[in-house]
C-alpha cells in the first residue's frame, strides 16, 4: 500500500483519545461479498429468490459472484492484516451452514467458516462471527419466515451448529445484523427480501426476530467452554423533533419508538414500550408476546452493536399543513436539511452520533458499545491504476470517529470502531450501484485495491496506537 497517497492528521485530533484497549476494526457480510450461492451444498436465501423478482434490484444484479469471496477468502484476510487492525466482523450464511434452515450442520459449508476463522488467527486478527446478516434460507420463508414464531427456534438451532464448530476459537458472537431492516424492510415495506408488505407481518418478525437473540444468547452461554462475549447488533438514528410544536415532537417520538426503543427497550429492560404499544393497537396491529417471552429476550448479553449511518428530523404536519394522512393516521414526515450527502442521499450528521451514542449509555447503563458498522457511499472514480481518491470518505469516517472519541469523553461506554465496509460489495436492492467500501473492488477483474480512506484509515490506527 502507498503510505504516500494518505492524507496526514493533526496532532490535535480527538481520535487520538481514544484508548490503547480500543478495536478497530472492519465489517462484511455473507451474501453481499461471497458469491458461490450453489457451492458445497449451499441452498438458496431469500435474497438468493428475492433478486430474481423482476425489478426488485436495481439492474436486475444478484449476490451470485459478489466478490467471489469464497474463493478469495486468503487474499481478503491479508488486506485486513496490511490495514493493521485487530477485529474482522463477517457473517456466517445460514444457508450455506445449514441448508434447508433445518437438520445437521453441511460439512463443506462450515469448513469455510472454518478456513476463515484459522486464517484471521494465524495473521493475528480477531474473528467477530455475525450469525444472521439477512440471508434467511428460503424453505423457512416458504414455512412462514420471520413472522412465524417457529422460525426463532430454528434460528438458535443454528446457532448451535455454528457455536458448536468455531466456539473453540472464536470469542465474540452477533446474534442477529439490524432486525429492524430484516423486520420492516423484509416484511412491512417490501423493499428487501422477502418482499411482503404487511406491518403486521413486520411486527411479528421483530418480535420472533429478538426471541430468536434470546434463545441463542442462552443456548451459546450453556454452551461456551470458556470466556465469551455474546451480543446483537442494532442499527440506530436519532430522530429529533423539526421544530418544537406538540405535532413534531409526537412525530419524532413515535418514530425514536418503532426505529430504536421498540428494540432497545425488551433487550434491556425487558418490556416494549407503552406508547409504541399503543400506537400499534391503533393501526390494529398487536405484538405476539407469549409467557416468558420477554424474559428470554432481556437474557442478559455483553456487547451491543451500533450500526449509525444518520440521523433525521420529523415534522408531523405534512407539505399541505396536514397532520393526518388520507388513511387518518398521524403523519410522520422527514424534514431534509441543508446538510452534505452521501450517495445514498443520507444526511451527514457526526454531531447526532455523539448524541446516540451519549443517549446510549445514559438510557441503557451497563451494556458496553462496538461501532459494528459506519461508513458511507459516494461516487468514487477510479484512476487509470483503479485507485480512489476517496476524500469525502476520509472525512465521512473521520468526522465520525471524532464523534465517538467525543462521546466517550461525554461518558458513553465505547470500545471499538468497525468500518463499513471492507469491499465494495452487493448493496442489496441497490445492487452494485452503491459503493462503500474502503478497498474498490472491480467487479469485471475482481481486482482489490485499496482506496484512499483505507491507507487514512490504517495510518490513523497506527498513530493512535504509537502514541501509547
Amino acid at each position: 500500500m502507498d503510505s504516500d497517497r494518505t492524507t496526514p492528521a493533526t496532532q490535535a485530533d480527538p481520535i487520538d483519545t481514544l484508548p490503547p484497549t480500543f478495536r478497530w476494526g472492519v465489517a462484511t457480510s455473507s451474501y453481499q461479498i461471497e458469491g458461490a450461492v450453489a457451492e458445497d451444498g449451499r441452498t438458496p436465501s431469500i435474497w438468493d429468490t428475492f433478486c430474481r423478482v423482476p425489478g426488485a434490484v436495481a439492474g436486475g444484479d444478484t449476490g451470485d459472484v459478489a466478490c467471489d469471496h469464497y474463493h478469495r477468502m486468503p487474499q481478503d484476510v491479508a488486506l485486513i492484516a496490511d490495514l493493521g487492525l485487530d477485529t474482522y466482523r463477517f457473517s456466517v450464511a445460514w444457508p450455506r451452514v445449514q441448508p434447508g434452515g433445518r437438520g445437521p450442520a453441511n460439512p463443506a459449508g462450515l469448513a469455510f467458516y472454518d478456513r476463515l476463522v484459522d486464517e484471521l488467527l494465524g495473521r493475528g486478527v480477531d474473528p467477530w462471527v455475525t450469525l444472521y446478516h439477512w440471508d434467511l434460507p428460503q424453505e423457512l420463508e416458504d414455512a412462514g419466515g420471520w413472522p412465524v414464531r417457529d422460525t426463532a427456534y430454528r434460528f438458535a438451532d443454528y446457532a448451535e451448529l455454528v457455536f458448536a464448530a468455531l466456539g473453540d476459537r472464536v470469542k465474540t458472537w452477533t446474534t442477529l445484523n439490524e432486525p429492524w431492516c430484516s423486520a420492516m424492510l423484509g416484511y412491512a415495506y417490501g423493499d428487501h427480501a422477502p418482499g411482503r408488505r404487511s406491518l403486521g407481518d413486520g411486527i411479528a418478525a421483530a418480535h420472533h426476530l429478538l426471541l430468536g437473540h434470546g434463545l441463542a444468547v442462552q443456548r451459546l452461554r450453556a454452551a461456551a467452554p470458556g470466556p465469551v462475549e455474546l451480543g446483537i447488533t442494532v442499527n440506530l438514528a436519532t430522530a429529533d423533533p423539526a421544530t418544537d410544536s406538540p405535532a413534531d415532537r409526537d412525530a419524532a417520538r413515535a418514530a425514536d419508538g418503532l426505529g430504536n426503543r421498540l428494540y432497545l427497550d425488551p433487550l434491556v429492560h425487558g418490556r416494549y414500550p407503552e406508547d409504541v404499544v399503543d400506537d400499534l393497537a391503533r393501526q390494529g396491529v398487536r405484538i405476539p408476546v407469549e409467557e416468558g417471552d420477554l424474559a428470554v429476550i432481556s437474557t442478559p448479553f455483553d456487547v451491543l452493536g451500533v450500526n449509525y449511518y444518520f440521523g433525521q428530523l420529523f415534522s408531523g404536519v405534512d407539505e399541505q399543513g396536514r397532520d393526518r394522512d388520507d388513511d387518518g393516521r398521524p403523519v410522520q414526515r422527514v424534514v431534509r436539511r441543508d446538510l452534505p450527502r452521501t450517495a445514498m442521499d443520507w444526511e451527514i450528521v457526526p454531531d447526532s452520533f455523539t448524541e446516540l451514542l451519549v443517549r446510549l449509555s445514559r438510557d441503557y447503563p451497563g451494556v458496553p458499545l462496538v461501532i459494528t458498522e459506519n461508513g458511507a457511499a459516494f461516487d468514487d472514480r477510479p484512476d487509470a491504476d483503479g485507485f480512489v481518491a476517496d476524500d469525502d470518505r476520509v472525512a465521512y469516517l473521520a468526522e465520525h470517529l471524532r464523534a465517538v472519541a467525543r462521546a466517550r469523553s461525554a461518558g458513553a461506554d465505547v470500545r471499538g470502531y468497525f468500518a463499513w465496509s471492507l469491499l465494495d460489495n452487493f448493496e442489496w436492492a441497490y445492487g452494485y450501484d452503491k459503493r462503500f467500501g474502503i478497498i474498490r473492488v472491480d467487479y469485471d477483474t475482481q481486482r482489490r485495491t485499496p482506496k484512499r480512506s483505507a491507507l487514512w484509515y490504517r495510518d490513523t490506527v497506527r498513530r493512535v496506537r504509537g502514541q501509547r
